[in-house]
């Protein structure tokens, strides 16, 4: 491992500061439960259930529908990850409630449309719906309140709510996409015609087709019971009716209309999956993340890697810190880039051999300590769980194009390679790479695209962490639902020289972003924490685990302090064209109070800088304090997101 640049003293040392200062928002302290997430009325919701007598799955389920409800960068439509420990038997639960590409949706249909990728909006960006089957789920099996009163806050909602203005404005930026699709336009467009369509902040937002929706579910449920059906057997009645009956009749019929591909048998198909979550230890904390269709497993091969550097000698945001952190992201981002893709498809992923110590032990001495490293390139994890990589000839094609130092010939991409076609019996034509970046706001916007987080414990021991996403604004409405569909789609390539793990295909689940994270010391909680914001999410939960174990600093310390966000990868949403979605080798996102010194330290490594008044998050965190027998929870500075304890 190559010696590392140190910079000027002071200048670390004016870091420091930090963790003597006044935080903006107060931590949250909690002795019974916590209940945080992306809307101040939805972690309401939670407070409300656990004040009547839930535990932090019911509490979580009463969120994750409230934030569906309030259009927080998802809707009903979408998809739910989550990781949840279960103090009874002392393990961590995975589920995986992410939808998957339906009936028609293969590379050659897309290809047929002069699409490069699945599109980013409408409805065939759509997967099929996950959220809705998640929530049964979670809340069956681990919960202990019925649907009818976990769905009560959200009704109520969907009955009528005080929009806010982040929500409200993003419906009038979206109109003219929200206008070409009539169930959408009846819903979020409510004064159609008039200067402003969309609703004003503080305005008594009105979903009627979406209370008609979840009444129906309730319905189901309370039917059931009414026959001396079990709790779970009853939530499980009102599963059926959202993706067997005419819920599910209703939204196949609207987004048909809207030319989706959606069918009865891909709704009665899918089904969340009870997983076994991946670990890896870091000093002693165990840490859990999904599984390889997630990008999870990043923040665990960064953790590998990171262990064989002195992270606290360097100094937090140094440049020696910010290189070290900026090179080991790009090695795991250029691994996720190639190697992960849904588990159930083959080809199998080698996730035993990129979560090896040895590999990440491998990768670390890649890093030059003297500058940034342009053409990171994924590696070779196959030899760590004593395999042969079959895919070294895709992997010097792929290098081709994205290597910065040389043109790439003929601009183009190579022709879809034999896998592609074999998955999808279809040829196709070479697509082009177009030179030029698109317009910087535009990038970023894709980069950090959001979600939102709900986070959620119990004096009992529950803990709950949730991801859930799609269906967001600009959102196509299936039919007289008003349930929005996914946008998840676009996650997908349509050529295996990208990621041969990840190729469209119909039954499939994309490899997506989305990543709750939870940490046990000891065998007992020590964190609970995720945040919105597409590719950067694993950048910032890493460091704000980083803040807390290196640097002692509280978790709202933790959810506040400056991050840095490495450019230096494959966009995972938007952007339709491949130039769109290259690596941008060297680009750095800084805090804007770093130090000039560090500034011009990481200049003079190769770095081109940009800089954020907030670079942190939105995220949600829950510290569990064993000393005093309490929580603290944390809320980063940037976002609407909120928390209650109590």
């Amino acid at each position: 491992m190559k010696q590392f640049l140190f910079p000027a003293l002071f200048a670390s040392l004016l870091f420091n500061h930090i963790f003597a200062q006044q935080t903006q928002k107060p931590p949250l302290h909690g002795k019974n439960w916590m209940a945080i997430t992306g809307k101040p009325l939805a972690a309401t919701a939670g407070s409300i259930i656990f004040q009547k007598g839930g535990n932090a799955v019911d509490a979580a389920c009463a969120m994750l529908a409230a934030t569906c409800t309030m259009w927080d960068v998802l809707s009903w439509g979408g998809e739910t990850q989550a990781l949840i420990y279960n103090p009874h038997t002392k393990k961590v639960i995975a589920i995986n409630a992410l939808g998957v590409a339906p009936t028609g949706a293969t590379v050659e249909f897309f290809k047929g449309k002069g699409y490069n990728f699945p599109p980013e909006y409408g409805p065939l960006a759509a997967t099929t719906p996950g959220t809705a089957g998640g929530l049964c789920e979670m809340l069956a099996q681990y919960g202990t309140m019925s649907l009818k009163e976990v769905l009560a806050p959200a009704m109520q909602l969907a009955a009528g709510y005080p929009i806010d203005a982040q929500t409200a404005n993003s419906m009038e930026r979206g109109k003219d996409l929200i206008s070409q699709w009539p169930y959408s336009k009846k819903v979020l467009l409510p004064h159609a015609g008039e200067k402003r369509e969309a609703p004003e902040a503080g305005e008594i937002f009105v979903q009627k087709d979406l209370l008609t929706t979840l009444t129906k579910m309730v319905d189901a449920e309370q039917n059931a019971l009414k026959q001396h059906k079990s709790r779970k057997a009853a939530i499980m009645a009102a599963y059926d009716r959202f993706y067997k009956g005419d819920i599910a009749r209703e939204f196949v019929r609207g987004c048909k209309e809207q030319g989706g591909l959606i069918t009865m048998e891909d709704l009665a198909k899918w089904k969340p999956i009870e997983e076994t979550p991946l670990m890896t230890n870091y000093k002693g904390i165990d840490v859990y993340k999904l599984q390889q269709w997630t990008q999870g497993p990043v923040l665990l091969q960064c953790l590998n890697i990171l262990e064989n550097f002195d992270l606290k000698k360097m100094g937090y945001n140094s440049a020696a810190y910010i290189h070290t952190l900026y090179q080991t992201m790009n090695l795991a981002f250029a691994d996720r880039d190639f190697y992960y893709g849904d588990p159930y498809f083959p080809p199998e992923e080698p996730i035993k051999g990129l979560l090896s110590k040895a590999y990440a032990k491998q990768r670390g001495l890649q890093i030059d300590g003297y500058k940034n490293d342009a053409n990171v390139l994924p590696g070779d994890p196959y030899p760590f769980e004593g395999k042969r990589n079959p895919w070294i000839d895709l992997l010097k094609k792929r290098a081709a194009y994205t290597d910065t130092t040389k043109p790439q010939p003929g601009n183009t991409l190579p022709k879809h390679d034999q896998l592609a076609s074999q998955i999808n019996a279809g040829k196709f034509k070479q697509f082009s790479v177009t030179k030029g970046e698109m317009d910087e706001e535009a990038y970023h916007n894709r980069l950090w695209r959001g979600t939102t987080s709900v986070e959620a414990a119990d004096k009992e021991g529950w803990v709950v962490s949730i991801t859930p996403s799609g269906g967001w604004l600009p959102a196509c409405i299936a039919g007289n639902t008003g349930i929005g569909m996914s946008q998840r789609m676009q996650s997908f390539v349509l050529d295996s020289t990208i990621n041969p793990f990840n190729v469209v295909a119909p039954g499939r689940r994309p490899r997506v972003t989305l990543t709750p994270t939870l940490a046990l010391k000891d065998g007992k909680p020590f964190l609970s924490f995720a945040v919105q914001g597409g590719d950067t999410q694993d950048q910032n939960l890493l460091q704000l685990f980083l803040n807390m174990v290196e640097f002692n600093m509280t978790v709202q310390q933790a959810c506040e302090a400056a991050n840095i966000n490495t450019d230096q990868l494959w966009l995972s949403l938007g952007g339709m064209k491949l130039s769109e979605r290259l690596p941008r080798a060297g680009k750095l996102l800084l805090g804007s109070k770093t130090p000039t010194a560090i500034r011009d330290e990481l200049v003079k490594m190769g770095y081109t800088l940009s800089f954020g008044e907030r670079t942190s998050g939105p995220i949600n965190a829950i510290y569990f304090d064993w000393k005093h027998g309490s929580f603290w929870g944390g809320s980063s500075n940037n976002g609407e997101d909120y928390g209650i304890g109590w």
